[in-house]
């Protein structure tokens, strides 16, 4: 049993640890309101001693911010969109269908998941340069629209659904599509939504392939967008606090908003193996 002094001391322990986790999201919206004065002060100040918000339409006028988050909402939304319909239907595949080597092709599948970054973003930039690709929407998407992360979480998901249903159902006279369609992927909403909000924020949060593959200000993504807000003579921190708040503001919403569904479909999926 625990004391109350015990619970006491954990929830303080508990009050701690978030305030110095969020500490430097509240340090970017303070520093995003700062005056100039206040944000190159040193000591730097904790608490904006004053408030103004002409840092916002400062950072519109400087560099076009609300053209980079369209982008980066279009790319992020279609990699989204791409990553859920290829990874649904190959965990499907894995996870109901029976075919020779089934598990060997998984294991090889699931393999890719081990091999950095770094290693295949080089060929894949080749690949999308000999297909004409460079400064277009092509070419942030289609390296991303499939997943082996996002494979093996629905697969493991889809694997909990009782095989009572799939035989009923194919009693009844449906097939696969009709029963991936209309059964297994209703009844899978917190995997798919797990899925959703991790592929969008990580593609959200995006920089190095943005930044290869793209050379216009047009096609730029709003995380290179930032970097233009920093200059070599001088660097107005007040404003670089206002893009970097404008940037993460829509992806702390869909955290904040999702974060339930999220929990809810990682814990899901790792119940059986």
């Amino acid at each position: 049993m625990k004391t109350p002094w015990t619970k006491t001391l954990l929830y303080v322990l508990l009050t701690i640890c978030a305030a110095l986790v969020l500490y430097p999201v509240l340090y970017t919206f303070f520093m995003a309101v700062m005056t100039p004065e206040d944000a190159s002060a040193y000591p730097p100040h904790i608490i904006p001693q004053s408030i103004d918000l002409s840092n916002f339409t400062e950072v519109f006028d400087i560099v076009p911010i609300g053209s980079f988050i369209g982008n980066t909402f279009l790319v992020a939304g279609l990699t989204m969109l791409g990553q859920l319909i290829t990874a649904s239907m190959a965990a499907y595949a894995f996870a109901k269908m029976q075919f020779k080597g089934k598990n060997i092709i998984f294991s090889m599948f699931v393999a890719t998941m081990m091999i950095p970054w770094e290693v295949t973003m080089i060929p894949n930039y080749l690949t999308i340069r000999s297909w004409g690709w460079l400064d277009s929407y092509q070419g942030l998407t289609v390296p991303f629209l499939a997943t082996a992360f996002g494979t093996f979480l629905l697969r493991q998901f889809f694997m909990q659904l009782p095989k009572e249903l799939f035989e009923a159902a194919k009693i009844d006279g449906c097939g696969h599509i009709r029963y991936f369609v209309s059964h297994v992927l209703p009844l899978s909403r917190p995997a798919l939504g797990t899925l959703a909000i991790y592929s969008f924020l990580n593609m959200y949060n995006s920089y190095l392939w943005p930044l290869l593959v793209t050379n216009t200000p047009e096609m730029r993504t709003v995380q290179i967008g930032i970097s233009m807000l920093e200059f070599q003579e001088s660097t107005a921190w007040n404003l670089v606090f206002a893009g970097t708040a404008l940037v993460i503001l829509p992806s702390l919403l869909l955290l904040v908003f999702g974060l339930k569904q999220l929990v809810r479909g990682m814990a899901a999926g790792a119940l059986k193996g």
